[in-house]
């Protein structure tokens, strides 16, 4: 089970490596706010964070899904920092809020869908 997750942990951050290529044009493999050059896209991230840090990691993503589905493109690059901020997390933090490792995944796999690079992730 540990190499399971180890594993996921991985494979996600191989996945926002990639997308931080494509996306923010940097190699990096934990993207991060300080990254971000819009001011207002990086308050947006930061205040994510701040949510999920404080243990409200679902409703910082359902913010962030709303800001997707209006499909300005800032919004993108701030949902790569926050399932990257979410994935160096502890197995016992996310568990303990009810967001397992497996829909870090699933979010990153719609970021990248948000941004027409769907095709580009592994399976």
């Amino acid at each position: 089970m540990i190499y399971e997750r180890d594993y996921i942990k991985r494979l996600i951050r191989d996945m926002a490596r990639m997308l931080a290529r494509l996306l923010l044009g940097i190699d990096t493999s934990v993207p991060a706010v300080e990254l971000l050059e819009d001011g207002a896209v990086k308050q947006i991230a930061f205040d994510l964070l701040s949510m999920a840090d404080g243990g409200d990691i679902a409703g910082a993503e359902a913010l962030l899904m709303r800001m997707l589905e209006s499909g300005e493109p800032g919004f993108i690059d701030a949902a790569l920092v926050f399932y990257s901020h979410l994935n160096e997390k502890s197995d016992a933090f996310l568990e303990a809020h009810g967001f397992p490792r497996e829909k870090i995944e699933e979010g990153l796999r719609r970021t990248a869908e948000a941004a027409g690079l769907e095709g580009l992730l592994p399976m």
